[in-house]
Formats: C-alpha cells, structure tokens, sequence
C-alpha cells in the first residue's frame, strides 16, 4: 500500500485514485503544513511530480505492524528530492491503515521530522 499510496501521489499524480485510498475521516497531521481532515485529507492539492519532486522510501527503514481488530500501523522514513537541486530532505511517518473488507485505506497519516538529509 505504500508504492500504491505514493505511486498515486508522486508518480502519475492520479487524484481519484489517491482520493480512494484514503478513509472518509481521513486525519492528516504535518510538522510543516499542519493538519488536515476529511475531504481536505484526501485531496491531492498539487502535483510534485510536475515541481520535480520525488520521493523514496529509505530501504530498511519500514516496519508494519498489525493492530487487532482495525489493520495496521507502518511507519518508516522517506527522502524527498527536487530535480536541479542539491540535496534533499529526509522525513519520518507514520500511517494508521484500516482493514475494509478486502481493502485498505488509510486513516491516519503522521508526517514529521522534515530536515535536510545528511
């Protein structure tokens, strides 16, 4: 759900898609844009992909974990890059998924610890 997750975002920018993996009471909390909730959450405000930003998952840095009765919890952390720029930006996260019948969407998203990477 991850690489769908960001697929979605940061590659082919597919707002209806990005829309549906998200819960209707989506929470959302940034350290740097604050928070967002329900609709406001699950829509895609801006295409990075189009500002030539990218985003990578750090490798090893994933762990999922499953919360009884109402999903998982996976956190990691993740590089954000724009083209023509030196440097890029490290983060941390943490998404709150809901198991739904056969799918998953996500609940809550922690966004956090943005600094330049080292």
């Amino acid at each position: 759900m991850d690489a769908a997750l960001f697929e979605a975002a940061f590659v082919t920018c597919d707002t209806v898609k990005f829309r549906a993996i998200f819960t209707d009471d989506a929470e959302f909390y940034h350290d740097r844009t604050g928070a967002s909730f329900g609709e406001a959450a699950r829509t895609m405000k801006s295409c990075p992909r189009d500002n030539g930003v990218t985003r990578t998952l750090v490798p090893g840095s994933l762990e999922v974990y499953p919360m009884k009765g109402y999903g998982a919890v996976q956190i990691g952390r993740h590089t954000f890059a724009r083209k023509g720029e030196p440097g890029s930006e490290v983060a941390k996260f943490v998404h709150l998924w809901k198991r739904d019948g056969n799918a998953w969407r996500l609940a809550r998203v922690l966004s956090f610890d943005h600094r330049p990477s080292d």
